[in-house]
């Protein structure tokens, strides 16, 4: 079978020959630490990224068939940007940068984990119909429609591709901040809170329509979202399904048109409580359902909902720098999970420093021997 065949049939609870191994991609501090200890060659740790070609030499190296975060999109983000650009420099090196999203950011020297945020432009409506509507506009210029006119062509054959199709609030989070979010909906503007999330949908919905237009084939779409943390949503679920339920279901109804119904969410933290909103509208795939510090999310959640939820990731990546005990007790319990029938094991996330190379290749190698 070939590794499409794999994946698709195995969220259509159809039969399979083999599991596949599949991962999620790697901190590039990682690569760098491979290549310093010899583990890997040294041109392979730069410019290593989702889909890459180097990154699939080095998924040939390890014994992976597939990175599932193998997606194309378009310019479905703010556009124009705003100028990213350095406002202070302060005493200990820190920067204080504003980005592309308009939030001021300080970023610590040497760091390379998600900065502090201190401020944010997107405050009323006034900063909305200035400076923010204009640029959550469709423009053809978002799609490049050539590019996807000769996709099917020049696509790779042997992994699943999905199309990404943006983000329903996980960028209106990341252009409000969380503070910036919590207030316009629950103190502020709550009215002026929905038309931001309307109007940056609804561009986000065009740009999908146009590349599905063009006769382009995906296997599966795909969103990336990042609403939650490790005790929940970071909003109400009730808030989330009457603002975001309608706009999962527009887009994804459009995919059911084109003959896409694999549907996967990108969606970090605990995700529990957004399931229903996800599920009743069309979302079929949770991805890379942490495990973090509170355990397994699939087991009770498909006990909850049913054989209509799948899921790809679920196995705890940490035990990828402990031992070959670790990295056993999970491959037993991803052998458990998969008999549940719709989950393909995948490292919970982006594989971190200190992971070890011969662990990831032992890991890639065992878990092909599962058999359901």
């Amino acid at each position: 079978m070939t590794n499409v065949e794999r994946a698709m049939n195995l969220l259509h609870y159809k039969p399979v020959d083999r599991m596949p191994a599949v991962h999620f991609g790697y901190w590039p501090e990682l690569l760098q630490e491979w290549a310093a200890q010899g583990k890997i060659p040294a041109d392979l740790a730069v410019g290593n990224y989702d889909g890459s070609d180097k990154e699939r030499q080095l998924d040939k190296l390890i014994g992976w068939d597939f990175n599932y975060y193998h997606v194309v999109g378009c310019n479905n983000h703010l556009y124009p940007p705003f100028e990213t650009k350095v406002i202070e420099i302060l005493p200990d090196g820190s920067r204080r940068t504003q980005t592309a999203d308009g939030v001021i950011e300080r970023v610590k020297p040497g760091i390379t984990s998600i900065p502090s945020e201190d401020d944010y432009l997107l405050k009323d409506r006034d900063a909305f119909e200035k400076y923010y509507k204009p640029k959550m506009q469709y423009f053809p210029e978002r799609v490049d429609v050539e590019f996807y006119k000769k996709f099917n062509d020049i696509r790779p054959k042997d992994v699943p591709v999905g199309l990404h199709m943006g983000s329903i609030m996980g960028n209106i989070r990341n252009i409000t901040t969380v503070i910036g979010m919590s207030y316009l909906i629950y103190d502020e503007d709550e009215d002026l809170f929905a038309d931001i999330v309307d109007t940056y949908a609804e561009m986000q919905y065009k740009c999908t329509e146009r590349i599905l237009e063009t006769g382009a084939k995906f296997d599966y779409a795909h969103y990336w979202e990042d609403i939650c943390f490790k005790n929940g949503p970071l909003l109400s679920p009730d808030k989330f399904d009457e603002l975001c339920g309608k706009h999962y279901k527009k887009r994804n109804d459009l995919c059911h048109k084109y003959g896409i119904d694999i549907i996967s969410i990108d969606c970090d933290g605990v995700i529990g409580q957004l399931i229903p909103t996800w599920l009743n509208n069309g979302v079929n795939v949770m991805f890379p359902m942490e495990v973090g510090v509170w355990g397994d999310q699939f087991e009770p959640n498909r006990k909850k909902f049913g054989k209509d939820l799948l899921c790809i990731g679920g196995m705890d990546k940490t035990a990828l720098r402990v031992d070959k005990a670790a990295v056993d007790k999970e491959i037993a319990r991803m052998e458990r999970l998969a008999s549940l029938g719709g989950f393909i094991p995948c490292p919970d996330h982006r594989l971190m420093p200190g992971t070890k190379y011969e662990l990831v290749q032992y890991y890639a190698e065992e878990i092909k021997k599962i058999r359901i």
